[in-house]
């Protein structure tokens, strides 16, 4: 779809492009409080219940890493330093809060350091358990119980059960569109491509909710009036962990593969369930955090199950082959690369694992690799048709 034929299409394409979006620029004008989130373990639903919003940290549009080399070494991936460096150099200045998981020691290092060094108004720091079972969601609902607290001390406000329940149903709406996003791409021409659709998804975690929900209405409007193009190579399913670049789902296209379906952070992992609205609402979003949503790599115990709903995604989405992406350095998604490799590999499934930088260079060697992974598969078909 053109941009010129989706006002909320637009909008969404240059918000995920900004990390100040006109949207946010005027919440924050009108006195709104932000809190970034650096990974997505945190409950959002726990700052909106606080009547804040909550901001998914990115580090769009950095240039450079130059302010993080004397606080990280080569080997903590781009992602961390990429997002210390934008702090150092004041660009995520309007934050004032941020809250951090020990999702790994990257993470746990960047958390470290800002706290440290860029020093936001208030910083908070959560345990996440590695393991999914009944004992991990009470004590995840104990953290976010202490979440919950540090936000009234610091902020003066009351996040009350029932505030903490409408949360939970805005948030839940938001996840609903969402999924409706996702239906369209299962069409033999979708009308969003890929790109568009992340575009979407990122920037439905730095505009306010209620407008953002609003967009996504009008979004879905918007496509349901349009129809997609044909002429594609293969139809591709991407996995990975933080991508929030829609460049890169971008070069996959332009070499002639759709991207009709994911296993992303800020994917389909983030959406396909909804949380509890029916009693205790903390306890409701640890369990959707820790066993209600397909799992991450943090978790143990669960490779099997996160190879399977890859394969899934490939099947419900009438996918061609699996496109696998690590950030350099990324030892959960190392691992994930090698073990879903293997499992696509046992069900025919054509697989190429890219490694890429933060800020994507190489280009040009992507591209390549890309070209010639769509070749293979349309040469497949094409001798499978004969």
């Amino acid at each position: 779809m053109s941009e010129s034929k989706s006002e909320a299409l637009r909008e969404f394409v240059e918000a995920a492009k900004t990390l100040v979006n006109p949207a946010l620029s005027d919440y924050k004008k009108k006195g709104g409080k932000v809190i970034g989130m650096m990974y997505h373990f945190i409950p959002e639903e726990i700052v909106t219940a606080a009547g804040m919003m909550p901001y998914r940290m990115r580090a769009t549009g950095s240039e450079g890493t130059e302010l993080s080399e004397g606080y990280f070494t080569q080997v903590n991936c781009s992602l961390v330093r990429h997002f210390f460096d934008s702090g150092m150099r004041g660009r995520l200045s309007f934050l004032d809060g941020v809250v951090s998981v020990n999702n790994c020691d990257h993470i746990r290092r960047l958390y470290d350091n800002w706290q440290w060094k860029v020093k936001t108004p208030y910083m908070h720091f959560m345990v996440f358990p590695k393991k999914t079972g009944k004992e991990q969601v009470e004590a995840y609902r104990e953290q976010l119980e202490g979440f919950r607290s540090s936000l009234e001390k610091s902020f003066g406000v009351k996040i009350t059960e029932e505030k903490l329940r409408e949360a939970i149903r805005l948030h839940n709406e938001t996840r609903r569109l969402q999924r409706e996003l996702y239906e369209l791409r299962k069409a033999d021409a979708p009308p969003l491509t890929g790109t568009q659709t992340l575009a979407a998804l990122v920037a439905g975690t730095c505009i306010p909710r209620d407008r953002y929900n609003a967009l996504l209405k009008q979004l879905l409007q918007d496509c349901r009036a349009e129809k997609g193009g044909n002429g594609w190579k293969a139809r591709i399913v991407v996995m990975g962990g933080e991508i929030d670049e829609p460049k890169f789902v971008e070069i996959i296209e332009n070499q002639g593969g759709l991207v009709v379906g994911d296993a992303l952070g800020y994917g389909s992992r983030a959406i396909v369930n909804d949380v509890d609205e029916t009693g205790d609402p903390l306890a409701a979003l640890a369990r959707y955090q820790l066993v209600d949503r397909p799992a991450d790599p943090r978790i143990f115990g669960t490779t099997f199950d996160r190879n399977d709903y890859v394969v899934q995604q490939v099947r419900d989405y009438k996918a061609d082959g699996v496109v696998s992406v690590r950030l350099i350095a990324c030892d959960l998604y190392g691992f994930e690369q090698v073990n879903l490799s293997k499992h696509l590999k046992k069900n025919g499934i054509p697989h190429l694992g890219l490694e890429i930088e933060y800020v994507i260079d190489a280009v040009g060697q992507m591209k390549t690799r890309v070209q010639a992974f769509l070749e293979s598969i349309a040469e497949a078909k094409h001798d499978n048709r004969n």
